[in-house]
């Protein structure tokens, strides 16, 4: 199997989008700046949906679902959600096609079947799920309510890349309310930590927790909690936000609740969300010049065998063999393909798999059954061994937690080396063009000073680091007092 993937040092964007695809997890759609996710991709997502909803579920919260359509003036209640999402919306207009008399067999709007009001697809969802905790909140009883739908929604881009920014993707989305400001920014700091263990011990992929500046926050919000990871291209990819949302949707929507002295008060909110975007930083931190690499509590099959021989009888043997070890190692709840096709030769199999990340290869042929023996491959170090069948099963299972644990320490020591501090303004233009990746430094808190630094290169502030030492200092472009480093990067 020919995969001829362009190097990474070559074109690391030609690489990306050329790996997305070569390893099936999506393709262009017919539809302008949407995708197709493919059955492998979409097998990825399932399990990083299966992990976040047990997280989710043993938080508390619940599933639900809302409507995909919001009408536009419960989407313009909240002014400034509406503002910020504006120029991304799709906005349906009419409900009924009918035939064009003059081009016959072509399909024209009708003009007659104009909407009584024009309604948004979802952005986001607070307007239409306010709108709805209006109902079904009276008193202090009926909180807090911890809510997650799983959905889809619409952000109408012009510039798209698969994964990372398309005009509809998938993503999970919890919206909460609360009696009191301390309960709701427990809630919303609780999901951060949440997305940062569910992105550092399944993907394997370490990142920087801290809080958004006020141009960077989500439109609506008094406080954005983020996630943020850095990509083998030295630039950063925000994983995941929680937002506290003060009492701004409540009052919007007029959400009030009866406390337990009988008065009236409006609740507290937050909201939170990651997308499929996260496929997009899977790919990115991990997989090298060969195709995907995978960690292997995401990798839909965890272990592939493949059978080398040249007669029926030595497959019919290497099957029994292989066989046994695939019920040893589903045992262990490990999935694992025997990749018995006929059709392709061992070389294509294992260039396959290899494309695609699978992240421990068996290959058994008639020596191996002689000596009682297995070669195995590790996906990520791309190193062979042979190892005694006697309880390979049980090498496997912690040959797997090796690997997971081992890309993600080399991805955290590649993190490690890209916060680079900065002293002056030259150093931080000369860490951006050279190196890449964070750059810590001090900045006056200003949003005019954020948006010239972002004019001149491009660099935004990632967050404000939750760690963040408290330590007098210069602007990085101005020379004003500041009191602590943030971080700036390029980002997706």
């Amino acid at each position: 199997m020919s995969k001829n993937l362009t190097k990474r040092a070559e074109d690391y964007s030609k690489w990306y989008n050329e790996l997305v695809v070569k390893a099936d997890l999506a393709e262009n759609s017919g539809v302008r700046g949407c995708m197709v996710i493919k059955p492998y991709g979409y097998a990825i997502w399932e399990k990083m949906q299966a992990e976040l909803d047990r997280m989710f579920k043993e938080t508390g919260h619940s599933n639900a679902y809302f409507p995909l359509f919001v009408p536009k003036s419960m989407f313009e209640a909240e002014e400034k959600n509406a503002e910020g999402f504006a120029k991304e919306c799709a906005v349906v207009t009419h409900y009924r096609l009918k035939n064009d008399e003059e081009n016959k067999g072509k399909l024209i709007v009708d003009p007659n079947a104009k909407l009584d009001e024009e309604l948004v697809v979802r952005p986001t969802s607070e307007a239409i799920i306010w709108s709805t905790y209006k109902n079904w909140i009276q008193s202090y009883r009926d909180l807090p309510l911890l809510i997650n739908q799983w959905a889809n929604v619409v952000r109408w881009e012009m510039r798209t890349r698969l994964f990372l920014r398309t005009a509809e993707f998938l993503w999970q989305e919890g919206h909460t309310a609360h009696a009191t400001k301390s309960e709701a920014i427990q809630e919303t700091e609780q999901m951060m930590n949440v997305y940062a263990d569910f992105v550092e011990n399944f993907m394997a992929i370490p990142v920087i927790k801290g809080v958004k500046t006020a141009n960077e926050r989500f439109a609506g919000a008094e406080e954005t909690y983020c996630i943020e990871a850095l990509m083998q291209d030295g630039k950063a990819l925000q994983a995941g936000t929680s937002h506290f949302l003060g009492q701004n949707f409540a009052k919007a929507f007029d959400v009030k609740f009866a406390n337990n002295e009988g008065k009236q008060e409006y609740v507290w909110g937050t909201s939170w969300g990651v997308s499929t975007r996260l496929m997009g930083a899977l790919v990115m931190t991990h997989s090298d010049d060969n195709g995907l690499v995978l960690p292997p509590n995401l990798a839909p099959i965890q272990v592939v065998i493949v059978p080398i021989y040249k007669s029926e009888e030595e497959l019919a043997a290497i099957s029994e063999a292989a066989n046994t070890l695939t019920a040893a190692l589903r045992k262990l709840r490990i999935s694992v393909k025997f990749d018995n096709r006929t059709t392709q030769k061992p070389g294509f199999k294992f260039a396959e798999w290899e494309l695609k990340g699978v992240p421990v290869r068996v290959a058994i042929g008639p020596k191996d059954l002689e000596n009682g023996t297995f070669e195995i491959a590790r996906r990520d170090t791309l190193t062979k061994e042979v190892v005694s069948k006697e309880g390979i099963e049980l090498y496997i299972d912690s040959l797997l937690t090796q690997i997971q644990e081992s890309m993600y320490s080399r991805a955290f020591e590649y993190r490690d080396t890209h916060i680079t501090k900065v002293e002056n303004f030259e150093e931080f233009k000369e860490v951006l063009a050279t190196k890449g990746g964070f750059v810590a430094a001090h900045w006056d808190g200003t949003s005019e000073t954020e948006e010239k630094i972002k004019e001149l290169t491009k660099a935004t502030i990632r967050c404000i680091p939750l760690d963040q030492v408290k330590e007098d200092g210069k602007c990085v472009l101005t020379g004003a007092k500041s009191s602590g480093r943030v971080l700036f990067a390029k980002a997706y």
